[in-house]
């Protein structure tokens, strides 16, 4: 018997569930017409707010960031840099925050990497079915969606 793969057409009417992994899809901000750098400037604490440059998204201003898991090497301009930071504070998953800032807050704190539903949960508190009811829709929300 031949495997087959689901056309990307069939895999997007799959239903997601408590187990279905979520990212952000950068594309998804260069086709949007939301922009992402003030959206990410909007989730930085005030502190780290009022120490960016003007032209925190320059790349001549980028410096080398070693991952230190992997040990992978990334290039990051002040904006990375500052979300990075902020993101490795205790407090920068708000328990007042939107639902989708939170979420978006939890998948920068883990580089992107791909996350479900029921770890959300409990890294945010707030409930599986709520979280699911928000990014198993399908409406997009900043860009949150399945890995495919």
């Amino acid at each position: 018997m031949i495997a087959t793969k689901n056309p990307p057409s069939l895999r997007r009417l799959r239903k997601p569930t408590l187990s279905t992994r979520f990212h952000i899809d950068y594309d998804w901000w260069e086709r949007s017409a939301e922009k992402l750098d003030i959206y990410l400037h909007h989730l930085l604490p005030a502190d780290l707010r009022d120490r960016l440059p003007e032209d925190a998204n320059d790349s001549a201003e980028e410096q080398d960031w070693v991952h230190p898991k992997t040990g992978q090497v990334s290039r990051l301009n002040a904006l990375q840099r500052a979300i990075l930071t902020a993101s490795q504070r205790p407090d920068f998953i708000n328990p007042q925050a939107s639902l989708v800032d939170v979420i978006f807050r939890i998948l920068l704190a883990h580089n992107n990497a791909p996350l479900t539903v029921a770890e959300f949960a409990a890294q945010s508190g707030r409930s599986a079915s709520d979280i699911l009811k928000l990014i198993g829709s399908r409406r997009v929300y900043k860009g949150i969606r399945p890995v495919d």
